[in-house]
Order: structure tokens, then C-alpha cells, then sequence
């Protein structure tokens, strides 16, 4: 496969990742609106001992999946590496991509010694 022909099939391929992401995001903020509601509504007529103790652990929930999601993270380091956005992060991550990464490789990539997740 010429150099040419593999940058087109990285970028078409993250920018599948990429509509695939923005699609989870959406469903995220259609899926939390409604259940924030809901969970303010029981805090404020349903108080605990805690306030407002169901609503931000729906808050808290939306910010794990904000930080699995990782929408943009890899998008820094992706241009200017061979492999776009699967170059950026490392197989086996707990994101999305890492997670994606591992299916499309088969196993999970090791930390370099002393090294940092990539994201």
C-alpha cells in the first residue's frame, strides 16, 4: 500500500472513529437531561442527608464518561504520527479508543518503562 493510499485509509478510518464518538456523545446528553431532571427533582422532595446527593452522582457519571469517551485527547499528537488517532493513544487504555485500539490489534499494549499514557 503506497504512503498516499495508507494516510487516506487513517484518515477515513479516524474519521469514523471520530462520527462514532460524536454519536455517543449525543446519546450521552440525551440520556443525561432528562435523568438529571429526574434526580434533582427526588433531591429537592426526597431530600437525603446529603444534598442533592442523586444529582451529582448523575454529574459524576456524565464525567466518567466524558473521560472514557476522551473526544478530542488523541486528536493532539494524531496529525503528525504515521497511524493518526491509533498512534496517539495506547491499546488497552480505559477509553474508548483504547479500548477500540485493543479489538482492532488484538491485545493490549504495554506502558513503556516509566512512560505515560500517550492521552
Amino acid at each position: 500500500m503506497s504512503t498516499t493510499s495508507r494516510t487516506r485509509w487513517v484518515i477515513l478510518r479516524d474519521l469514523l472513529i471520530f462520527q462514532v464518538k460524536l454519536l455517543l456523545d449525543g446519546a450521552k446528553d440525551i440520556v443525561l437531561a432528562p435523568i438529571s431532571i429526574g434526580a434533582a427533582v427526588f433531591d429537592l422532595f426526597l431530600p437525603t442527608d446529603k444534598p442533592g446527593e442523586r444529582f451529582y452522582a448523575v454529574l459524576r457519571a456524565g464525567e466518567r464518561y466524558d473521560r472514557w469517551l476522551s473526544l478530542f485527547s488523541a486528536s493532539r499528537k494524531a496529525s503528525a504520527l504515521e497511524d493518526g488517532l491509533f498512534g496517539a493513544s495506547r491499546a488497552g487504555e480505559a477509553t474508548f479508543l483504547g479500548r477500540l485500539e485493543e479489538m482492532a490489534i488484538g491485545h493490549e499494549e504495554p506502558l513503556v518503562d516509566g512512560a505515560a499514557s500517550p492521552n
